[in-house]
């Protein structure tokens, strides 16, 4: 089935970071699995969140990638938009992890310079859905992430299907070997449906 998958890079990221270009060259190679949308997302939580309800409402992907801060948002667009995400370390509080973060930020891929507040963080609270549907989930997760801890998404994400990579880190090294994997768990989630 080709699916048009959505890729949402995490912080201080953007659509040139190695994890979206490997999916996009992933998906050239196999140009039956799907299509993507990669699009550089803005600094700011809730101007991201607008970016992106728009793109999904005029460009309707069929499923959601996000690494990262890319997993909080790509969550909370799954649940507005009854979409099948795919989790790549997701940040689950990341009020909380970005509180370091707060002030003159420099965005090493767009050049882009920029400041958090508290504001900031308190719109990314606002986005959180009340609810989790666990089997719109696919998570994958390393447990030598250095900057997210890995139990914290297992948890969270109860119920959803994971899988655990010993050893790996946050940028995830196995994640090109995983794409053929993430092909099938989109397609599986609409052959469940009845759709597609």
């Amino acid at each position: 089935m080709n699916q048009r998958y959505l890729y949402l890079h995490g912080f201080q990221s953007g659509p040139q970071s190695l994890k979206a270009r490997e999916t996009a060259a992933w998906l050239q190679r196999h140009p039956d699995a799907g299509q993507l949308l990669c699009p550089q997302l803005s600094p700011y939580p809730a101007e991201a969140m607008r970016q992106l309800q728009l793109l999904v409402e005029q460009q309707q992907p069929t499923a959601l990638i996000g690494s990262s801060l890319g997993g909080f948002y790509a969550t909370a667009l799954a649940e507005r938009y009854r979409l099948p995400a795919v989790l790549i370390n997701p940040a689950i509080w990341p009020e909380r992890e970005l509180q370091h973060f707060l002030g003159p930020l420099h965005n090493p891929y767009t050049g882009e310079d920029y400041r958090l507040t508290r504001q900031h963080m308190a719109e990314l609270v606002a986005m959180r859905p009340p609810r989790l549907t666990p089997a719109r989930y696919f998570l994958l997760l390393g447990t030598a992430d250095e900057v997210l801890d890995w139990r914290e998404a297992v948890r969270h994400y109860a119920g959803a299907r994971q899988l655990v990579l010993s050893g790996d880190d946050h940028r995830l090294q196995a994640w090109p070997q995983l794409l053929p994997g993430v092909v099938r768990f989109v397609d599986d989630y609409y052959r469940r449906q009845g759709t597609h």
